[in-house]
């Protein structure tokens, strides 16, 4: 058996941020990770963080709140406003800036703000280099506040007495069981979208068979709090459309081994700011990893998509990741003539959200990402360059109205599920709830799992979750533990 004060489950982002809150008060503290490594999904994340009242908005001339920034929150959830938890929407918005300086004080830096609308102001502050600095600089600050930390572990079940959780069971790599007590534990092993048994709870079959890009959030914390008397918000509208993104490169940069220490990361963010885009952003882009992603705007404004065959294949009404996951191999391509090339080569048309540089355009994949890029005179010429039927494409692009030539073919795309927005009901201090509405002694979630009935649409509100809502459990779960 091992002890401690605080037991951490899950080494990403909101379980980084609870240890090191918890390890800073002064309590001894054990964090366990399933995987083979600590990261979780903050390390496959875009790497953007939405916060208001920032230094960076003040520097920036921008006036703003996290009161306003609470405001803007119904605009992002639409018709599904009504089952969002403003209260804990709250916690996010108050702490959301704090986050934003407790990472830079961790040795992490951003660029920004910048604007996505429905915020009425720039919010969008992007981590330097990518989210890799994350984990880099929070696992150096949990060494040094003395975290333990145990990979390949995972929970098993919650232990309990008189009611009070006092630890978790684990097992290993090899299957041994561990012991671990604790007199509180915080539950954060992000959501459950790669698990097989809760996309059949709730979602659908077609769901099972599309990968996640985090294999390891199989909702083990979900299981084992569920077992332990809590609930779960938001369950039967968990599971929306599986997000797609762009094959990673065929080889990562050299850059990418270069470790996010400030004089780097600072350096770049000089560089941003003060170098011309056509000098600056091809040394920034060759950061971009698979994190990007198609935004669904290029598709509602013209582009198609078509699978190896150079055939379409949506069905009306259909999602796009499903019909993505239903082609060969599992991939498909998106088709564009010069008007649309033109069209998202500027503001506001972005390709996509990129790390450090806000958004992507068509250049900005052409110059870094030639490996994604096929582009000819005419759809036939353009088959050739990626082994398509040419008549197929040819069809797929007059049906479509695609007729100015020159033509670009961006991909391959792959469909994946990225995110399960269904977490444990929890208080505004991060403390577990039972059916009745009342806290379970000595247990706290934070991250997807203690996502507590909220929404978190748009860019940069999960990660300003997971680092918020981590800090907030780590502080309450640390409280509570002085009290035995």
């Amino acid at each position: 058996m091992k002890r401690c004060d605080v037991l951490i489950v899950g080494g990403g982002g909101s379980g980084l941020a609870a240890a090191i809150t918890a390890a800073e008060l002064g309590k001894s503290v054990i964090l366990i990770e399933k995987a083979p490594a600590i990261g979780g999904s903050t390390g496959w994340s875009i790497g953007s963080i939405t916060a208001a009242g920032t230094p960076d908005q003040h520097a920036a001339g921008i006036s703003d709140s996290p009161a306003e920034h609470l405001a803007d929150m119904p605009a992002w959830a639409g018709a599904q406003a009504n089952r969002d938890n403003m209260e804990l929407c709250e916690v996010l918005t108050t702490q959301a800036p704090g986050v934003i300086e407790w990472l830079r004080s961790s040795g992490v830096e951003f660029i920004g703000p910048f604007e996505e609308p429905p915020h009425r102001k720039p919010r969008m502050h992007n981590v330097l280099p990518n989210s890799r600095s994350f984990i880099y600089h929070l696992s150096r600050r949990a060494a040094k506040a003395s975290v333990e930390i145990y990979v390949n572990t995972c929970a098993q079940r919650l232990t309990q007495r008189d009611g009070r959780v006092t630890g978790v069971e684990a097992r290993d790599s090899r299957g041994e069981t561990t012991a671990f007590h604790a007199k509180a534990v915080v539950l954060a092993a992000g959501d459950f979208n790669a698990s097989r048994d809760f996309k059949l709870e709730y979602g659908s079959d077609a769901q099972v068979s599309i990968p996640a890009v985090n294999s390891y959030a199989t909702g083990d914390c979900h299981r084992i709090a569920r077992d332990a008397g809590a609930t779960i918000l938001n369950g039967d509208i968990a599971f929306n459309d599986p997000r797609f993104r762009f094959a990673p490169p065929p080889r990562e940069p050299w850059l990418l081994s270069l470790p996010p220490i400030k004089p780097l990361t600072r350096l770049m963010r000089w560089g941003l700011q003060n170098l011309p885009p056509r000098l600056i952003r091809p040394f920034v882009m060759s950061f971009v990893t698979t994190a990007l992603a198609p935004e669904a705007n290029l598709f509602n404004k013209g582009a198609i998509l078509v699978n190896k065959r150079g055939e379409t294949f949506m069905k009306d009404g259909e999602k796009i990741g499903f019909g993505i996951a239903r082609q060969p191999e599992g991939v498909a391509y998106a088709l564009m003539d010069a008007r649309l090339v033109n069209m998202f080569s500027k503001w506001p048309n972005f390709i996509s959200t990129a790390p450090s540089v806000a958004y992507a355009y068509i250049g900005d994949y052409v110059t870094n990402r030639p490996d994604l890029c096929a582009r000819a005179a005419t759809p036939t010429k353009l088959a050739a360059m990626r082994d398509m039927d040419a008549r197929s494409l040819e069809n797929s692009a007059m049906q479509s109205g695609l007729s100015q030539g020159p033509f670009l073919l961006l991909g391959p795309i792959g469909a994946y599920t990225i995110l399960a927005d269904a977490g444990l009901a929890v208080t505004p201090r991060l403390e577990v709830t039972d059916a009745t509405g009342k806290p379970i002694p000595g247990l706290f979630a934070a991250g997807s799992t203690g996502q507590g009935g909220m929404l978190l649409k748009g860019h940069g509100h999960h990660l300003a979750w997971a680092f918020g809502s981590g800090r907030v459990a780590g502080k309450h779960a640390a409280e509570f533990s002085s009290h035995f």
